[in-house]
């Protein structure tokens, strides 16, 4: 199983250095978790620099995978993952979504770096 963070989808869309790293878990469909809460980041950014089409666009292909609503029992794990980590809460739900479903999360995001679990590329 994998997951995309906010930072991998936005490289990914804009075709950026990092997004052939993205690829690879984008394609596969069948294995790829999506919180929720990273269509909300998504959309939010492409909304704000491109417009609601395109942001609409990124969120109906960002919906191609599993999506993954925040349960009480994950905000709880996302809430002791925040706490153990540091993590904001976005990218604590992020991390602990992954880690619920034994998925490996794929970022450029520098707040997951050296976790376990977690296939981290430098901004470029």
């Amino acid at each position: 199983m994998n997951v995309v963070d906010s930072s991998g989808w936005l490289e990914f869309f804009a075709n950026g250095p990092n997004a052939g790293n993205f690829a690879l878990p984008l394609a596969d469909r069948t294995t790829l978790m999506v919180p929720t809460i990273t269509i909300y980041e998504v959309f939010k950014l492409v909304c704000r620099q491109r417009g609601e089409d395109s942001a609409l666009q990124a969120a109906a292909l960002m919906q191609q995978g599993k999506s993954v609503m925040l349960s009480p029992s994950q905000a709880m794990v996302a809430a002791q993952t925040s706490l153990e980590t540091g993590l904001p809460m976005a990218d604590s739900i992020i991390l602990a979504t992954a880690r619920l479903h034994k998925a490996i999360l794929w970022t450029q995001d520098e707040h997951f770096r050296g976790l376990s679990d977690v296939r981290y590329f430098p901004k470029q």
